[in-house]
């Protein structure tokens, strides 16, 4: 009968192990990392910043400089983002994380492409993203975390967690040594709101924000409001692109002035020159 009890604790065990490796879950404090020698290399967007590269709707961006090179979203086009890393002389096979903000094409469809160039890598998705996704980077040998609460991404980034109703959605999140460092897809749930989650999980001050916002179509009055909020959070640096439209973009540089960061495809964003 003891045998029997302990067969039955070490079965139960071990799924709960296989649980937890399939749910991220943030139990771990995040440590504060170094600004020197951590940059941002924006690989896929509907802007050019370098000549030689393609663009296309979508975004994605390459965050060196931590314990692990982590690719943020994946654009809409496997061939064009392979293409534009290989213009940049970044070697697929040194990424080891993928990170995908949500499950819109324009943010995975790169994904398979990828996983051809290499599988070695853990990608993190959404719980709530459809099993497709999901089956497709397992297909490919990658190892699959599903994040639902705010998790631990590397020793020195995590996500913002499952954010957003109707279209969920989970930002990246860097904290420095000067400040933090919030990378957004589209910014579905509101770039302001996820502001103020990296804030809260953190308690930490805000040193740059790139990436989509959201705000094409927005008004004049709208996009001041939000220039206005960031500005009330001690947003130092904005980097806005891909669906921020360029109205946003043109107020957020008029705004922002020496403090605002041209992004678009072959952008590379080097942390420790930032005050």
């Amino acid at each position: 009968m003891k045998k029997l009890i302990l067969a039955i604790l070490a079965t139960a065990l071990i799924a709960n192990c296989r649980a937890n490796k399939k749910e991220q879950a943030m139990d771990e404090e995040i440590e504060t990392t170094g600004i020197e020698g951590l940059k941002i290399t924006v690989v896929y967007d509907n802007r050019v910043y370098e000549e030689g590269l393609e663009p296309a709707w979508g975004f994605s961006c390459l965050i060196e400089g931590l314990d692990k090179k982590i690719l943020f979203d994946t654009g809409g086009d496997g061939k064009i983002l392979l293409s534009n890393i290989k213009t940049l002389g970044i070697d697929p096979k040194q990424i080891e994380t993928v990170v995908l903000s949500h499950e819109h094409g324009d943010h995975v469809g790169g994904l398979a492409s990828f996983l051809s160039a290499n599988p070695n890598v853990t990608v993190y998705v959404l719980r709530s993203f459809p099993p497709s996704i999901k089956n497709e980077a397992k297909g490919h040998g990658a190892e699959v975390v599903e994040v639902a609460g705010p998790a631990k991404i590397s020793e020195h980034a995590l996500s913002t967690g499952e954010m957003g109703t109707m279209i969920k959605e989970q930002s990246l999140v860097i904290p420095t040594d000067r400040g933090l460092i919030v990378i957004t897809g589209c910014a579905h749930p509101g770039v302001v709101d996820i502001v103020k989650k990296a804030k809260e999980l953190t308690n930490q001050e805000v040193l740059l924000v790139m990436g989509g916002f959201h705000l094409l179509g927005h008004s004049d009055a709208q996009i001041k409001r939000i220039i206005s909020e960031f500005s009330k959070l001690g947003v130092r640096y904005a980097g806005p692109c891909h669906c921020t439209g360029d109205r946003a973009i043109e107020l957020f540089a008029q705004e922002y002035g020496e403090h605002f960061i041209q992004i678009g495809a072959g952008r590379t964003v080097e942390l420790s020159k930032l005050e």
